[in-house]
């Protein structure tokens, strides 16, 4: 017999006792009572599967009085799952897990909201320059070009370079540097050959200084028109980037035979005299001269005598201002008027005075001299004026003379023309004056 039907036994007993019962209602207090027994067996039934799920997990079963026990419950009301509680009993407000559990170090991910990149430790940052293209290639290396034919420093230029990002264009450095050197001074060109020896190793290779002057060779029928001599001053480009090693020594045997152009073949030809020189020493280094500061004075000197005897001989002024200008050394344009006014003084005739007068005039009218320059020069020949005397006794007259025709022509101030010194004669005149001297 089930506890069901013994507790249905205990309470017709207990109506029995207590009162007598009709038929009619004995039969509807009987369905009551077996009604009531049938809810109470599905009641506990659910519970004792509750029990046995909780047992098989290890965990304690839960008071069936308490009232946790069913507001609190963990396990699905939707009569679906296990009846295991939600996340392994990890879940709820403020819960950091299930209990006992520990965490091990976890990467942290970019893509999280509260990523904080300043707290990852020690970040390094990498400067990314894009590649320049051909516009601001050009943009970025001439001025930098310019500006090196000013300070001749080629650390700079170098470390200008490492901060662009060149890319697959190395090689049109080179070729711009010589383009715009060809239209320059001779000495920009020896600078411009400085540099090319010293990029090697640091920027770039010799195939790309090799790649650079293959362009320049096809492009020389470009370059004739603005630069006529450009087919001779590539092939000594060539000549002194291969004896300096920045050009490959079969540089010149990759072209033999396989020229088409005339003007190619010209620059070509022009490097291979050059290289065929034995100089045991000496290599190609002056090539292009010795520019500027960097000649001796007895050069200058000599330079600008023998430009002053030609023009005497020409009278071309333009030509002794374009030699001037060759020389490129401003500071010491003191010296062609110092020798200017000496030939002048040791000369004969009214001729070199005019001419003198107007080559000054015309240097000191295109800027060539400056008014320093012109008052250094002048002041040196009054300072040597009494031993110059000596060997040229009318030096004063003809010094006077000078300095007149130069003041009206504009060339020196009132001031210089009067500190030019005056040879006084002394002589003492008759008695009838005295005694007096006469200046």
């Amino acid at each position: 017999m089930s506890s069901g039907e013994e507790e249905l036994e205990e309470d017709l007993i207990d109506g029995e006792v207590s009162r007598d019962w009709t038929p009619q209602e004995k039969a509807l207090h009987e369905a009551r009572i077996k009604a009531k027994a049938k809810r109470r067996l599905r009641r506990n039934s659910s519970r004792d599967s509750t029990r046995e799920s909780q047992s098989e997990a290890g965990e304690p079963a839960a008071d069936p009085s308490s009232p946790k026990g069913k507001t609190h419950d963990k396990k699905s009301r939707m009569g679906k799952g296990r009846g295991l509680p939600k996340k392994g009993g990890a879940g709820g407000k403020g819960v950091w897990g299930a209990p006992g559990v520990v965490y091990g170090y976890q990467e942290p991910d970019a893509r999280d909201p509260n990523y904080d990149e300043s707290a990852q430790g020690d970040t390094v940052y990498q400067k990314v320059v894009p590649e320049l293209d051909e516009k601001d290639l050009e943009k970025n290396i001439h001025p930098m070009v310019l500006e090196y034919f000013e300070h001749g420093d080629t650390s700079e230029v170098i470390a200008l370079l490492k901060e662009l990002n060149l890319g697959g264009k190395k090689c049109e450095f080179p070729s711009l540097a010589v383009s715009v050197s060809l239209e320059g001074k001779a000495s920009h060109r020896e600078l411009t050959s400085r540099l090319l020896s010293d990029l090697v190793g640091k920027i770039m290779t010799s195939e790309d200084i090799a790649k650079a002057f293959d362009k320049m060779l096809k492009d020389l029928p470009d370059l004739i028109l603005d630069t006529p001599e450009a087919p001779q001053m590539l092939g000594q480009f060539i000549a002194r980037a291969v004896a300096d090693h920045a050009l490959p020594l079969d540089f010149l045997d990759r072209y033999r035979g396989r020229v088409d152009c005339e003007h190619a073949r010209a620059a070509l030809d022009r490097a291979a005299v050059l290289l065929s020189i034995k100089r045991e020493i000496i290599r190609l280094d002056n090539v292009w001269g010795v520019g500027g500061g960097q000649r001796p004075v007895k050069h200058l000197i000599k330079e600008m005598n023998l430009l002053l005897k030609e023009y005497l001989l020409s009278g071309q002024v333009l030509e002794a201002q374009h030699c001037l200008r060759e020389l490129e050394v401003p500071h010491f344009h003191h010296e062609l008027v110092y020798e200017a006014i000496v030939m002048v003084l040791e000369a004969k005739g009214e001729t070199p005075v005019v001419m003198t007068v107007k080559l000054l005039k015309g240097l000191w009218e295109t800027g060539l001299v400056t008014l320093d320059q012109m008052n250094r020069g002048f002041q040196r020949v009054y300072d040597e004026l009494p031993d110059i005397s000596l060997d040229v006794p009318l030096a004063h007259n003809i010094m006077e003379k000078l300095v007149d025709l130069c003041f009206e022509e504009g060339v020196i101030t009132k001031q210089l023309r009067d500190a030019c010194p005056s040879r006084g004669r002394k002589r003492f005149m008759s008695e009838g004056d005295g005694g007096l001297i006469k200046q």
